[in-house]
């Protein structure tokens, strides 16, 4: 999974204690329907639909190295094809850490969906 600019960025302020912190009250996962392909520069999610949904109680996680995120998307919320997502520090704007794009099917209005990333941090190349 690559991380954007503003990702490294933020990483980057964060080991100084700088930066808005992804945890339960500002990180969000977003999904789209964006099939460009991922640039470092990019600072949102490419698709014309797109939805941000907090995380769910209890998340982020860290059992470290890893970091977990978890949002449940009701009936309601984006209902479109789910070719990308990408993790935030805001409801809106803020910090875009990564974006993948990989086609994860297209969620109905009738459906609850669950996405659940893990980031492992590891040490080397």
């Amino acid at each position: 999974m690559a991380l954007t600019t503003a990702g490294v960025n933020f990483l980057s302020q964060a080991a100084i204690g700088q930066g808005t912190v992804f945890n339960n009250a500002n990180a969000r996962l977003g999904v789209g329907n964006g099939t460009t392909a991922f640039a470092a520069s990019q600072t949102d999610l490419q698709g014309t639909s797109k939805f941000r949904k907090a995380m769910d109680s209890g998340y982020p996680t860290i059992a470290a190295p890893v970091v977990t995120f978890k949002s449940t998307f009701a009936q309601n919320e984006a209902n479109f094809a789910w070719h990308e997502w990408g993790i935030f520090n805001a409801a809106t704007g803020g910090v875009m850490l990564n974006r993948v794009i990989e086609s994860n099917g297209t969620k109905q209005s009738n459906q609850t969906w669950v996405l659940e990333v893990a980031i492992t941090f590891a040490i080397g190349a």
